[in-house]
């Protein structure tokens, strides 16, 4: 019988590592769950204590690479937007966060004497950002050391890591959705009411509906001596102002016929009416007798996803948009930005790279995509092209461009420069919405994938040594990790509340934004009962993942400088 090759046997037991990951990272202990990335870790390690693993360096950093880009390609289209209007004040504090961290962190390492991999790894782990374990890897790696030296310093990094996580995460999300309110002495739940209010948003709980339907399609019969008997369809439409009624078509004499605007209406028209419910049973319904015309009202829906990219449409009201003339007969489902869902109102303002979900006449939406941006259609291809020359030229420019801190200059790294590639790439696709196209599946596995991958090879290659680091770093290292998800916390809430003056509902969004713990933000929304702190999510998290992958470089240059 054929015997597998030593490479086929690895390869299996990193698949293991990943798969152990995914299963541990799943389960609830207490509500709490690890997520796959940490899972992972904890599986490298666990197998790395039974099986001596190699590890290629290629291969991690080609699955992280693809992750980076994946992570920018994903929050481009929000980025550039959200530097604009309320999302300056998430954007100052997420990065006021960041930087507090990493003060923090450089702090701790100093008064506990920690190496250049256990500095490294405690920000990862107490921050909550695991792909700065990636780019501390390369700063290591580029480190003027002994391989095997190298090595240990690399395994420090997933041992700092795994050591501060748990609490870096139970942190973020005790601090956010039950300290953070108590500290403010505020009534998270009222709060959010408030806010909701304040923004024109109606509650709807998952899964459930009303059997009540906002928008109708109803058919009316125009009778003699109607005041809209003889109007053009424009002109008969300014009799309802700010109602958004809209004639879709017209029986006239047995036949059905286009609703054109020039088009005169006469008596005995029947005309399939568009409109909120309200409008079309108490204004029209008292004026014209409602008629059962099925094939009359057997008008072709769609439902179609749009992504603004035109600047016409990017910076104005759901409220503005609705009024215009190209807006007839559209109406919307649903708000999606960065990935989450926004709960909309007539006052939200929509970005450049938000999705739009509206419905309406299948015919109109060729024009609502000149006017907003394209229909978003599913695609199965992968432009490799774009994906290759931009984690190329990334990954270039990252080795060029040097950053000035203090007295020392930092390479913005591979890694960061993939970041930003990414960033960039997702950021055009929005004014060029064919270049560059990846199927959503495809970007998910990149990033879902290609992290935990990465983050499994680490622990395997940290299993050997793992309990003996542990016991090298001691009691502090886990305090510490400690003070570094704390400190940013107490900074951002107090800073954003009275000094960037944000609705604390906001400022708790942003906080669990600011360390990339998606967790966090599902805290503030369980305990509030609301959707809304996302509206403060949205605009910190990038930021919080340029800036806290970014410190994994940083902080091998402060400790070995």
């Amino acid at each position: 019988m054929a015997q597998p090759f030593p490479g086929e046997v690895s390869g299996i037991r990193r698949l293991l590592a990943i798969g152990i990951g995914y299963w541990f990272g799943a389960l609830k202990f207490g509500g709490f769950s690890f997520g796959a990335v940490t899972g992972s870790l904890f599986a490298g390690v666990l197998i790395g204590q039974f099986a001596h693993v190699p590890v290629s360096s290629q291969a991690k950093s080609f699955l992280f690479l693809l992750f980076l880009f994946g992570i920018g390609y994903s929050v481009g289209p929000q980025f550039m937007s959200a530097l604009k209007r309320d999302g300056v004040r998430p954007i100052a504090l997420a990065a006021l966060m960041s930087v507090t961290g990493l003060a923090v962190a450089y702090v701790v390492a100093r008064i506990l004497g920690l190496d250049a991999g256990f500095a490294a790894g405690l920000v990862p782990g107490a921050l909550t950002e695991s792909p700065a374990m990636g780019t501390a890897t390369e700063a290591i790696n580029a480190l003027p050391l002994a391989e095997a030296e190298r090595a240990r310093l690399v395994a420090h990094i997933a041992v700092a890591d795994a050591v501060c996580y748990l609490f870096g995460a139970l942190g973020v999300i005790f601090f956010c959705g039950t300290l953070g309110p108590r500290l403010l002495g505020i009534d998270l739940q009222a709060e959010a009411l408030a806010l909701e209010k304040q923004l024109g948003i109606v509650r709807a709980r998952p899964g459930v509906f009303s059997a009540w339907r906002r928008v109708e399609v109803r058919a009316f019969g125009i009778p003699p001596g109607s005041p809209v008997a003889g109007l053009t369809l424009a002109e008969a439409r300014n009799l309802k102002p700010g109602h958004r009624l809209y004639i879709q078509r017209i029986r006239r004499d047995g036949e059905i016929i286009p609703a054109e605007p020039s088009l005169r209406l006469e008596a005995g028209d029947v005309v399939a009416l568009a409109g909120l419910r309200e409008v079309l049973i108490g204004e029209i319904g008292p004026l014209a007798e409602e008629v059962e015309d099925r094939e009359l009202l057997d008008i072709p829906v769609a439902v179609r996803q749009v992504l603004v990219a035109r600047a016409e449409t990017a910076g104005r009201s759901l409220g503005e948009l609705a009024e215009t003339d190209w807006a007839r007969s559209i109406y919307l489902n649903g708000v999606t930005r960065g990935g989450e869902a926004i709960p909309p109102s007539l006052e939200t303002i929509v970005e450049r790279g938000d999705l739009l979900s509206i419905v309406g006449p299948e015919g109109a939406m060729e024009d609502v995509a000149r006017r907003i941006g394209p229909l978003v259609q599913p695609t199965e291809a992968t432009d490799f092209v774009v994906l290759g020359l931009a984690i190329f030229l990334g990954g270039v420019v990252g080795v060029l461009v040097q950053l000035p801190i203090g007295g020392m200059h930092i390479s913005l790294s591979t890694s960061v420069g993939t970041l930003l590639a990414g960033l960039l790439v997702g950021h055009l696709r929005t004014r060029l919405p064919l270049f560059g196209r990846i199927p959503d599946g495809a970007i998910s596995l990149m990033t879902s994938l290609g992290l935990a991958a990465f983050v499994a090879m680490t622990g395997l290659h940290a299993g050997p040594i793992f309990f003996e680091a542990l016991a090298e770093a001691g009691i502090g290292l886990f305090l510490g990790g400690i003070l570094v998800t704390l400190a940013p916390l107490f900074v951002g809430l107090y800073a954003g509340r009275y000094l960037l003056r944000m609705n604390p509902v906001l400022v708790l969004g942003s906080l669990a934004g600011a360390q990339t713990m998606t967790a966090g933000l599902a805290a503030v929304q369980d305990k509030s009962g609301s959707p809304v702190a996302v509206l403060g999510y949205t605009p910190a998290v990038p930021i919080g993942h340029i800036l806290l992958t970014t410190w994994g470089t940083v902080i091998v240059a402060l400790v070995t400088g």
